[in-house]
């Protein structure tokens, strides 16, 4: 059913723009069959820990808990190979964005709606992905959590889009691949769609999406009453 008085699209970008596991997909022949095990131990363990050190109150930037997960992931998998960290991390400032998204985005913004991107990631590691991936001047804002010290889905963080974008809520279709990122979006009052790229189950938490896509390409119709 198409959302109305939509006046701004806020995307989460990991999971959602970019995608997480291009970084090892880049170098898969030199991790062999750990490869894909070791990509879903790095997300997890990443995002892991940005819930661990909210709770704990000890914030560390998401490049840090990036490095962190890493090394976890590696050692897990009994990999210890220096330039091949290295290179893991440097593929991670320059994901792989979506093919549909540069496509989605000029559409949505010839209609004028404001689009932002609201991410765990540093302003750093932002600023890398939107260049590396073209999308320079496709937002407004690209908005991080470093500006609050502490992760999604504190809700803070959603706060800030609106303060940012100078909406209400209830004025927001916020994008995101992450379950429990919907989740906190949607206890905030967005209007909350799920990106449910990888076919997953429902989160069993309170306030669910309010729609679901299996990517971002139907966005635009869905939108077309805003």
């Amino acid at each position: 059913m198409p959302l109305e008085g939509i006046r701004a699209c806020v995307f989460d970008a990991y999971g959602t723009l970019f995608d997480v596991h291009s970084a090892v997909a880049r170098h898969r022949a030199r991790l062999g069959e750990r490869a894909d095990a070791i990509s879903a131990l790095w997300r997890g363990k990443q995002l892991e820990y940005t819930w661990l050190r909210s709770l704990m109150g000890r914030h560390a930037d998401f490049w840090t808990v990036t490095h962190e997960a890493l090394d976890y992931a590696l050692d897990s998998h009994g990999v210890d190979d220096p330039a091949l960290r290295a290179d893991l991390l440097e593929a991670y400032r320059v994901l792989d964005c979506y093919p549909e998204v540069p496509g989605v985005l000029e559409r949505l913004r010839s209609r004028g709606l404001k689009l932002a991107i609201l991410s765990n990631g540093s302003p750093e590691m932002l600023a890398a992905a939107v260049t590396g991936a073209g999308l320079e001047g496709a937002f407004e804002a690209v908005l991080s959590v470093e500006d609050l010290g502490v992760y999604k889905p504190d809700p803070r963080v959603y706060h800030l889009a609106v303060e940012r974008l100078a909406v209400r809520a209830e004025e927001v279709a916020f994008l995101s691949s992450n379950g429990w990122d919907i989740a906190g979006a949607s206890s905030f009052g967005f209007h909350a769609l799920w990106v449910n790229r990888f076919h997953q189950c429902p989160e069993r938490l309170p306030y669910g999406p309010e729609g679901q896509l299996d990517d971002l390409a139907a966005l635009p119709e869905l939108l077309s009453g805003s």
